[in-house]
C-alpha cells in the first residue's frame, strides 16, 4: 500500500438513490476480479460496513470527519487500505450533506476532498429523462474541488430510457459508467435503525451481496471504474497511515504498557454488532488481551475478565433471549459490583439497566429502558462531568446518538457526559468502574481513552 492507493467515492444526490447497492456490489465485483479491496463508509454507520466486509473479506471501516476530526480521515483511510489494490468509499446521505448546521463538515464531499478521490454519482433515474442532465450539472458545478468522474444511472426502465438519459448527459461532460435496470430490489431487510446487520442473517446477507455484485458487473463498466480509481494521486497533505497511539494518557503520565496483559471482554454476536474496528486495535495496543463473547450464547464471561466493553446493537430485538441468559446477567452484575472497568454504549447501556421493555436485564444501573416512537439521531459535543474509567473530568469528546429507546432516568447521580450546544443536558451513568451512556464515540479521536481503560483494568 502506498499513499496513492487507487480509490473511488460512491455518492448520490440523496439517500435512497442506491449507493449502498452500488458500492457494495462494486466492492464484491472488484474482489471477484482478483483485487484486494479496502472497504470504507463515510459517517457513523455501523451496519453498511458489515456488508462491505462480506463483499471484500476485509474489515469495513468508517471515515467520520466529525467524530475523529478532518485531520484523521486520510490517516485512518490509509490504515485500512494497507496491502490493498483499490479502495471503495461509500458515502452518506446526499453528496453535500453533513453535520447539521456545520457546512460541509462530515459530508461525503468533504471526505472525497480530504482523500483526493474521484466521485462516482449514483442517480435514481426512475422518474426523469432529460432533467438528469440538470441534476448532474448542478452537483458537478456546486464545488469545483469535488471531482465527479462518472455517473451510474440506477432504476433505468428500458433501453430507450437509457438512450435518452445518456444523450442528455452528453452535454454535461461526465461519462456514464453504468446503467442498472429497474428490477426486483435485492433483499436487504430493514427495521427501526436501518438494514438488519450481517451478524443476524449471514447466509442471506451473503446471497444479497452476491446479487449486488452480479447487478453491478452486468450493468457497469468495471474496467472504466477501475481506471477512474487509478487517476487518484497521492493523498493530499502527505498523510501517513494511522497507528494506535501507545503514549500514556494525558491525565496519567506515569501510565505504562508494561506488566501483564489484562483480559478485556468485548460483547459481540447478533445483539451487539455496533463497534469500530479501531477500538479493539487500540485496546490491544494499550496492552490488553481482547476476547469477544456473545451475550446470547455464553453463560459466563471469558475466564479472567478484568474489564468489559459492551457496544451498540439491538438488545431490544433480543430482550427475551438476553434476559433468559440469567447466568451471564449475574456475572456481569458481579463484575460491575467488584469495581472492574465496564464501558457501555447505547445497547450496552440498555443491557445494564434493571429491565428492557419489561424483561429483566443485568440490574447494574437503577434505571429502566423501553422502546419509543421517536428516533433520537445526531452528532453531539460532550464533556466528561466527572472522572471515570474512560475520561478525566472536563475531557471533551464528540459522539453520535442513534436509538429509538428511552432510559429512565436519563442520567445517574454522577452523569457520564454533559451535552453542549443548543440542548444542554447531562446523560449517562458513572458509578464505581462503570461508564454507561447513549453516546457512541470513536476512540481513535482520543487514544488515551483506551489506554486509561486498560490501566484501570490492571489496577482495579
Amino acid at each position: 500500500m502506498t499513499p496513492s492507493t487507487p480509490r473511488l467515492v460512491v455518492a448520490a444526490p440523496s439517500s435512497g438513490s442506491g449507493k449502498t447497492t452500488v458500492a457494495t456490489g462494486l466492492m464484491a465485483a472488484f474482489a471477484a476480479r482478483g483485487l484486494a479491496v479496502s472497504p470504507h463508509k463515510v459517517g457513523p454507520d455501523y451496519i453498511d460496513p458489515g456488508y462491505h466486509a462480506l463483499a471484500t473479506g476485509r474489515t469495513g471501516r468508517n471515515l467520520d470527519a466529525y467524530l475523529c476530526g478532518p485531520e484523521l480521515v486520510a490517516p485512518l483511510f490509509l490504515h485500512g487500505a494497507r496491502g490493498c489494490d483499490i479502495a471503495v468509499v461509500e458515502g452518506v446521505m446526499g453528496l453535500y450533506d453533513g453535520a447539521a448546521g456545520e457546512g460541509e463538515l462530515a459530508s461525503t464531499a468533504q471526505v472525497a476532498k480530504l482523500l483526493g478521490a474521484p466521485v462516482v454519482l449514483v442517480v435514481d433515474a426512475s422518474a426523469q429523462s432529460r432533467s438528469v442532465a440538470a441534476l448532474v450539472h448542478g452537483f458537478v458545478s456546486w464545488d469545483p474541488q469535488v471531482r465527479i468522474g462518472g455517473v451510474i444511472l440506477n432504476k433505468v426502465g428500458s433501453a430507450r430510457h437509457e438512450e435518452l438519459l445518456r444523450k442528455a448527459l452528453d452535454s454535461v461532460g461526465v461519462p456514464v459508467l453504468g446503467a442498472l435496470r429497474r428490477a426486483r430490489p435485492v433483499e436487504t431487510p430493514s427495521r427501526h435503525l436501518g438494514l438488519v446487520p450481517v451478524a443476524e442473517r449471514r447466509a442471506l446477507a451473503l446471497s444479497a451481496v452476491s446479487e449486488m455484485a452480479e447487478l453491478v458487473s452486468r450493468g457497469c463498466d468495471l474496467p472504466a471504474l477501475e481506471a477512474l480509481a487509478r487517476t487518484a494521486g497521492a493523498v493530499p497533505g502527505g498523510a501517513a497511515p494511522w497507528t494506535p497511539d501507545l503514549s500514556p494518557t494525558h491525565d496519567d503520565p506515569s501510565a505504562s504498557a508494561e506488566g501483564p496483559r489484562p483480559r478485556v471482554a468485548v460483547a459481540g454476536g447478533p445483539a451487539f454488532t455496533f463497534s469500530y474496528a479501531e477500538h479493539t486495535e487500540l485496546l490491544t495496543a494499550a496492552g490488553a488481551e481482547v476476547v469477544i463473547f456473545d451475550p446470547l450464547r455464553d453463560e459466563e464471561l471469558p475466564e479472567g475478565t478484568a474489564g468489559l466493553v459492551i457496544g451498540g446493537g439491538f438488545p431490544e430485538v433480543y430482550a427475551a433471549e438476553l434476559s433468559a441468559n440469567e447466568p451471564l446477567r449475574k456475572a456481569v452484575a458481579e463484575l460491575a459490583r467488584s469495581g472492574a472497568p465496564v464501558a457501555a454504549e447505547c445497547a450496552g447501556l440498555l443491557y445494564l439497566c434493571r429491565e428492557l421493555d419489561g424483561s429483566p436485564m443485568c440490574g447494574v444501573l437503577d434505571a429502566t429502558a423501553r422502546m419509543a416512537q421517536r428516533l433520537t439521531l445526531g452528532y453531539r459535543d460532550a464533556v466528561a462531568v466527572g472522572d471515570s474509567v474512560l475520561a478525566a473530568a472536563g475531557a471533551r469528546m464528540r459522539g453520535h446518538e442513534f436509538h429509538r429507546t428511552v432510559v429512565e432516568p436519563g442520567a445517574g447521580a454522577a452523569p457520564a457526559w454533559g451535552i453542549r450546544g443548543r440542548e444542554r443536558r447531562v446523560e449517562g451513568f458513572v458509578q464505581r468502574g462503570v461508564h454507561a451512556s447513549y453516546l457512541h464515540t470513536h476512540w481513535a479521536s482520543e487514544p488515551g481513552v483506551a489506554r486509561r481503560f486498560v490501566e484501570r483494568c490492571r489496577t482495579s
